[in-house]
């Protein structure tokens, strides 16, 4: 019989390193890619916080050292769609750290508007380099790194998706699309890498309103609206994404591989909400 620890797994990320791709933002906001960024820091990780804005990153950067006896942050700059700077940011994590144990591939954008009717093509190709491909660019510079790690466990790779890769009914093609492709893309990954000790999860948020939602101006209507497409009817923020980004990371999550979390108050777990009862199959 295999020994097996009577001590439960630490939660640490004492000597762990971490690169969080999107990790700023304008001003003084909580996104989610800065909001992972100071999570990991708290837990004792060592992040790169790479930003195409560097003065975003270094904002991140500056708000993850804010305070003493946590990991060390650095800020980087670098365009994700770039095979150039996606192996640069590798290789300065492992210059400054010696190792990479985290990747959080949490870039996204809104993409291309439009069905498929009318979206321009140049646009869609160029929001699917954004959206997924340069998940796949800094995986294959970041795998390398990590299976040179000791240990069963080595390295753990988190996708940033969202529920509407889960869900259709979005007004625009190329999100819900894109996104849907990080699910599938997460699956593949998870089983291509698992032989090297390294997990591939995906977070999927809900509503959240972080600062790439508000800086178009959303009106307090809208929030309402999507408050109430969710079992509790309420708006999360970027720390939600990333508590559970940072569970995905962290050694408590050591025996799960493949999974898609959705982080969404209930927003795929149920249809009808808010369905009076006299519209119900048995009123």
């Amino acid at each position: 019989m295999s020994h097996q620890s009577s001590d439960p797994p630490s939660r640490s990320f004492k000597g762990k390193v971490a690169i969080v791709t999107g990790a700023g933002c304008a001003g003084d906001g909580i996104g989610n890619g800065r909001a992972i960024s100071i999570m990991l820091a708290d837990e004792g990780c060592n992040v790169v916080c790479l930003d195409r804005d560097l003065s975003w990153a270094a904002k991140t950067a500056e708000m993850a050292n804010s305070r003493a006896g946590r990991g060390k942050a650095l800020s980087a700059q670098g365009d994700v769609t770039s095979a150039a700077d996606c192996e640069a940011v590798v290789k300065l994590a492992l210059e400054n750290f010696g190792r990479l144990d985290i990747l959080v591939n949490n870039v996204g954008i809104a993409g291309a508007s439009g069905t498929a009717v009318d979206v321009d093509m140049e646009q869609w190709t160029s929001s699917l380099n954004v959206n997924v491909s340069s998940m796949v660019l800094m995986a294959k510079y970041a795998v390398p790194a990590m299976v040179k790690n000791e240990g069963e466990q080595k390295g753990a790779i988190i996708n940033m998706g969202s529920v509407a890769g889960l869900k259709g009914g979005t007004p625009h093609l190329l999100y819900p699309t894109s996104k849907g492709a990080i699910v599938n893309m997460t699956r593949a990954m998870a089983a291509h890498h698992a032989k090297d000790g390294i997990r591939v999860n995906c977070v999927c948020p809900g509503m959240l309103y972080t600062p790439m939602m508000y800086a178009g101006g959303m009106s307090e209507q809208a929030r309402e609206t999507r408050k109430g497409r969710s079992l509790l009817g309420t708006e999360g923020t970027g720390w939600d994404a990333a508590a559970a980004t940072v569970f995905l990371a962290s050694p408590h999550a050591r025996w799960i591989t493949g999974v898609i979390l959705p982080v969404d108050a209930g927003t795929t777990a149920a249809v009808g909400i808010g369905m009076d009862k006299s519209a119900s199959v048995n009123a």
